[in-house]
């Protein structure tokens, strides 16, 4: 009995065992299952609460899974622990478990343990371990080290799979040129190894081609492709050919894909939609708008992003607008986009005002937001709102990028505080290219040309910084600004050598520089040697022969530039009615005024100021009114320029009339403004009206009055007879008077009359500019009229002696579509004698008209 008892006991005891015991296919399962669901502590608190009661029991299939959890929750700590008993249990040899512990180490930061792993590991014929420790060197961007393994693996006859390929691949794609070869090499063990028949790397080596600029060698292995119903692939391409300027093809690529029955993703259009903003299509873009519409998209946050921008840099930023406004939950990419695109396209304000509602909306910015906000900032001059911008960065911890550094730098050397823009610049832990670019751009936009100069000489003794176009641009300006001629050339120089000149904007910047320092035959050199399908160059050549006094050509350029299949733009008819207001070609403006109508070409501030300039200077002051009254935004130039069309045509009323407006619309006064007010003054005798118009200038508007103010001063008094107060007004002058002073005195002494004045006035002129025969010949006139034959003959010779000359007066009259140039004692035109008829007409009828009044 007692037997029976014993029995039943032991009985109990071992069923009761059975059910608490676990066993370690079970645990080992859950522990898989659980790291599958992304479950990683449990997994590691399941191992934990089991491994006490046997340390040998989990298996080699286990440690792999418990390896990943340790690598996701960063536990390094728990993963040496794992390791141990991986030695223990003489598992480290395992391809399996070796690889998951090269990845621990990897991604929790111990590359060097990583390595000790992988060279403790004694089979080196699976690649998985190899591949894993490839991926470790480049994550911790030793590529060097990486690719060494790599060929290392290679040599060891470890068969590359495409993961292999792909990572070495990858990494290639961010080398730069410099690399194109051993990308060619990758290409071409493929090739020999068969394969070449792996889709994803199929993918991987378009992606590198077009990273190398190699838009062919792309297109080649896109065709060698049977199955292309993979969306990736066509992505790739329509990215690709985007990136690399090649838009046409990329919208074409997107036109195939539809036609194939690809299945498009938001990446498709996100994609093409970059290719339709880069090349300016807005109808093409409109057209995959209502694809995005019809796909059911147009609230993925991605291709509304997308959208917004390809709007922006078509300059649509009313349908950006729109686009932002159908957004229902904006996130911060969106208001970012909007506020870039405000930038961009010059609304700054509009720009400013979204950040101050994306604020209310407690949408918190990031760098990017910031960055746009300061480039908006600069653009307006609002030094004191960038600034507390500034401070946001360190109220909040936003990091600062070198994009807000950049932002930064020009915000302060644009608005001229050149202490803020160095303490900036001298904190950017990395002073990248993009750095020295903003501080040298920022200089040159404030007018410290010198200042900028220096900084790139500077940046120059720094070896790891190359200068990029925008830099050069920037240098060259402020040559030009400075008129550097000799260091223009030797930056000239050197971008011939580093092909830097081929640039449309650095071609630009030198025709400009040469330009300035009046060379237009270097600027045409340069020009020459430029392509001719940019409109930018053709307008800068334009510019530069009508700075130069060369309107003929300029004109002429304008009309070949239909002949090379461009259409000008609102710059080129800026710059071209320069040229036709100095040759006072009237039918030509008013032909090029009808063009810019008929083509609707966009008319900005600039155009119709130079419209209104040119209808002023070919005397059509009634055309010029037409088109300022139209104006909806009138700048000062605007202003300046009705107001001198005023008084140059005699009609002083009516300028200080439109100066009086000018006042009540709320537009400050300039220097210019008081030159042109006190010009219309001087030209219609309002002599006390000039005077008030002299002493207001610094008493009420604050604007110090310029050698130009004080000689108009001496014209309008010397015109109405006032000459002793002419004379009495420039010996009170607090700077000292030029050429242009006394030349003012000397033609109103010679009106009047006044030979003591006259010679004074002379003598001032002939000892600071003795070369100039112009003023021995007013001398020589003054003598004469005063009777003074025997002082005129005297300084006749004396003028001849020294080989002085005076350039003869000129004038000229357009005739159907010719100019005819008069010269005084003379004409070099076909029809002068029948002018000249027609001028003695005229005289004999208005000399018969003044008999009979």
């Amino acid at each position: 009995m007692r037997f029976k008892l014993h029995d039943v006991h032991v009985r109990r005891t071992i069923f009761s065992l059975a059910e608490s015991y676990t066993s370690p296919a079970s645990v080992s399962s859950g522990i898989r299952a659980l790291v599958q669901k992304a479950e990683y502590q449990q997994a590691l608190h399941l191992y934990t609460n089991h491994d006490h009661s046997s340390p040998l029991w989990t298996s080699v299939f286990t440690y792999p899974s418990l390896l990943k959890a340790c690598s996701s929750l960063q536990n390094l700590g728990y993963g040496k622990t794992l390791h141990a008993s991986i030695i223990v249990l003489g598992l480290r040899h395992d391809p399996f478990v070796a690889t998951s512990l090269v990845n621990l180490y990897v991604k929790c930061g111990s590359l060097d343990y990583a390595v000790q792993v992988f060279d403790g590991w004694s089979q080196c014929g699976d690649v998985t371990v190899w591949n894993s420790l490839i991926d470790g060197y480049f994550k911790f961007r030793r590529f060097e080290d990486g690719f060494d393994l790599f060929r290392r693996m290679v040599v060891l006859g470890v068969r590359p799979d495409g993961f292999s390929l792909s990572i070495v691949v990858s990494v290639l794609c961010k080398g730069g040129d410099f690399r194109r070869g051993e990308g060619k090499q990758i290409h071409g063990y493929m090739l020999r190894n068969s394969l070449g028949d792996d889709s994803f790397l199929k993918t991987a080596l378009i992606d590198m081609y077009f990273k190398f600029g190699l838009g062919t060698d792309a297109w080649r292995v896109f065709l060698e492709v049977e199955d292309k119903s993979n969306v990736v692939l066509w992505n790739v391409m329509i990215v690709g050919f985007g990136d690399c300027g090649i838009c046409e093809s990329s919208l074409e690529l997107y036109v195939l894909a539809k036609s194939n029955s690809v299945k498009l993703v938001s990446t498709s259009f996100t994609g093409v939609l970059g290719a339709c903003g880069r090349s300016e299509k807005c109808c093409f873009g409109r057209q995959v708008h209502c694809d995005v519409v019809k796909m059911g998209l147009d609230n993925d946050p991605y291709v509304c992003t997308s959208l917004l921008l390809m709007y922006s840099k078509c300059g649509k930023i009313g349908e950006a607008e729109t686009v932002f406004s159908c957004v229902i939950d904006k996130r911060l990419e969106i208001w970012n986009a909007m506020v870039a695109a405000y930038g961009e396209n010059g609304y700054g304000h509009c720009a400013l005002e979204l950040f101050n509602l994306m604020r209310e909306d407690r949408v918190l910015p990031d760098s990017f937001t910031l960055s746009n906000v300061i480039a908006c900032c600069s653009m307006l001059g609002l030094y004191d709102y960038g600034k507390s911008v500034h401070a946001e960065l360190f109220k909040r911890p936003i990091q600062s990028t070198a994009a807000i550094e950049s932002a930064l730098l020009t915000l302060y050397s644009k608005c001229g505080c050149d202490t803020d823009a160095y303490l900036v610049f001298k904190l950017m832990e990395e002073k990248d290219v993009i750095a020295w670019g903003s501080l040298i751009s920022g200089l040159c936009k404030s007018g410290k040309f010198e200042e900028s100069l220096r900084v790139f000489g500077s940046m120059k003794d720094d070896d790891r910084v190359k200068p990029d176009s925008n830099i050069m641009t920037s240098v060259i300006n402020a040559c030009a600004g400075s008129e550097a001629l000799s260091f223009g050339l030797q930056v000239h120089g050197g971008m011939i050598k580093t092909g830097l000149v081929l640039d449309v904007f650095v071609g630009s910047s030198l025709i400009d520089l040469y330009s300035k320092c009046g060379l237009p035959e270097m600027a045409l050199k340069v020009f020459t040697s430029m392509r001719t399908d940019n409109i930018v160059a053709w307008n800068s050549m334009i510019s530069c022969y009508s700075r130069n006094s060369l309107p003929e050509l300029s004109i002429e350029l304008f009309s070949l530039m239909f002949n090379h299949g461009l259409f000008p733009d609102s710059v080129s008819i800026t710059s071209v009615l320069v040229a036709i207001s100095s040759a006072a070609s009237l039918l030509k403006g008013k032909s090029l005024h009808s063009y810019t109508l008929r083509l609707d070409i966009p008319s900005d501030t600039h155009l119709k100021n130079a419209l209104i300039d040119m209808y002023v200077k070919c005397g059509f002051s009634k055309y010029a009114e037409n088109i300022f009254r139209k104006m909806e935004h009138k700048s000062l130039i605007t202003w300046n320029l009705m107001i001198y069309g005023y008084g140059s045509h005699g009609d002083c009323h009516r300028a200080l009339s439109l100066f009086d407006e000018m006042k009540k619309a709320g537009e400050s006064p300039d220097d210019v403004t008081f030159l042109s007010l006190i010009s219309a003054c001087s030209h219609s005798g309002f002599v006390q009206e000039g005077k008030n118009i002299f002493e207001s200038m610094k008493q009420n508007y604050g604007v110090e009055p310029k050698v130009e103010h004080y000689a108009n001063m001496v014209d309008l008094l010397g015109r109405a007879g006032h000459l002793e107060e002419a004379y009495s007004f420039i010996k009170a002058m607090p700077i000292e008077p030029d050429s242009g002073t006394w030349l003012c005195l000397l033609s109103a002494s010679r009106t009047h009359h006044n030979v003591e004045l006259g010679i004074l006035s002379a003598e001032k002129l002939l000892r600071m500019e003795p070369e100039r025969g112009g003023n021995y010949v007013q001398l020589i006139n003054l003598y004469m009229e005063a009777g003074l034959k025997n002082e005129a003959a005297k300084l006749l010779r004396e003028m001849k002696e020294k080989g002085l000359q005076k350039n003869p007066g000129c004038s000229w009259i357009e005739v159907s579509n010719l100019t005819h140039v008069f010269f005084s004692g003379g004409s070099s035109s076909l029809m002068a004698s029948e002018i000249f008829s027609v001028l003695n007409s005229l005289k004999s009828n208005m000399t018969d008209e003044d008999e009979s009044t």
